[in-house]
């Protein structure tokens, strides 16, 4: 049987556990300040000394006692929500007093469409953050400088914001990094020549912002990169070769720049690109004619270019292609026969030169 003694002590040390650190709940309070939730209530749950207890969003490290996440999302399955059956709505800015918690693994404040301000410049300094999610907010003002420190910051997401300024060159530093969306922002200049070095990241989602410049060559280098969206930005020069012979690559929309050159045939052969979107750019030359019994698209769009010559032959022997689209292009001659194209409006094919065969209308 323990003594007392050691009863206590055992007290005295799962107590000190529960109660989170004073700087913690000083740097929450000053958090909650500069936020208002004026709908559900949830930041009225931050109240007494233990925000390791019944803190809406709050986790603590079970041994320590600090904070590890801080999750506060507007949009989710949370029962406050679906109780209430809105989505959440919050304004304020994000206290630069959030850094001096320096436990934080997890910073997730996304979706709350009213908060605004700049992202604290402080936040590259909390080294062990794995997750930085503040999609769908108001923020402004640029990237912090020193986002590379965070060496083991495994999801970026800064999408659906009014950020603008340029990627901070750091950014390829972020070895661990395997998810980056900082889509539909006010972003500028060009995609870090170095971009390839993220090594680890299969989502590259940069759409929907002011980003100039070339496709940096070095993407070639990424191995486990599945899904890159650069489209709808002012991007210029020609389509990396190399960007068709990623071993994993499964969508790559590319749409609304200003991309010339020509296509690279290792976008359309017998690859693993299930979704391209290249519509609405200055390509130019023919459509390769390398399509085979492996091209499988559940959508290849090349429309609004200038592309010349004759639909490729081989395209009918391709084992699926679910959403084509050709059209506004300066391309001639019949349509190639085949079952694929029996389903596929004459939308597809319109405004080019001179088709003719089905699914349009004009005999050849």
């Amino acid at each position: 049987m323990k003594s007392l003694p050691v009863i206590l002590l055992a007290i005295a040390f799962v107590a000190a556990v529960e109660s989170c650190p004073s700087s913690h709940l000083a740097a929450l309070q000053a958090v909650k300040a500069g936020l208002d939730e004026p709908y559900l209530g949830i930041l009225n749950t931050w109240t007494g000394t233990d925000c390791c207890n019944k803190w809406y969003g709050i986790s603590c490290d079970p041994t320590t006692g600090g904070v590890t996440d801080i999750n506060l999302r507007g949009e989710s399955e949370d029962p406050i929500l679906q109780k209430a059956g809105r989505s959440g709505y919050m304004t304020g800015t994000i206290s630069p007093e959030i850094c001096k918690i320096y436990s934080l693994s997890n910073l997730i404040i996304a979706d709350w469409k009213a908060i605004s301000g700049e992202i604290p410049s402080c936040i590259s300094t909390l080294s062990n953050l794995r997750i930085l999610d503040l999609i769908g907010n108001r923020l402004t003002g640029s990237l912090p400088s020193g986002i590379g420190n965070l060496q083991k910051l495994t999801i970026l997401n800064a999408a659906d914001n009014l950020l603008s300024g340029e990627i901070p060159v750091s950014i390829v530093n972020l070895g661990s990094l395997m998810h980056l969306d900082l889509r539909n922002n006010r972003l500028t200049g060009s995609i870090p020549s170095d971009f390839g070095n993220l090594g680890k990241l299969s989502r590259a989602l940069l759409g929907r912002n002011q980003l100039t410049g070339s496709i940096p060559t070095s993407i070639a280098k990424m191995n486990r990169l599945a899904d890159l969206d650069l489209s709808l930005n002012q991007l210029s020069g020609p389509i990396p070769d190399q960007i068709g012979k990623l071993p994993v690559l499964s969508t790559l929309n590319l749409d609304g720049n200003r991309i010339s050159g020509q296509i690279p045939w290792s976008l359309l052969g017998d690859t693993g690109l299930n979704i391209l979107n290249i519509s609405r750019n200055a390509l130019e030359g023919g459509i390769p004619d390398v399509f085979g019994s492996k091209t499988y698209f559940t959508a290849l769009d090349l429309s609004y270019n200038n592309l010349k010559g004759e639909v490729p032959k081989s395209l009918s022997s391709s084992k699926y292609i679910g959403h084509l689209d050709l059209s506004h292009n300066h391309l001639c001659g019949r349509i190639p026969e085949s079952s694929l194209f029996t389903r596929l409006s004459s939308a597809s094919f319109d405004g080019n030169d001179c088709l003719c065969g089905l699914p349009l209308l004009t005999n050849c």
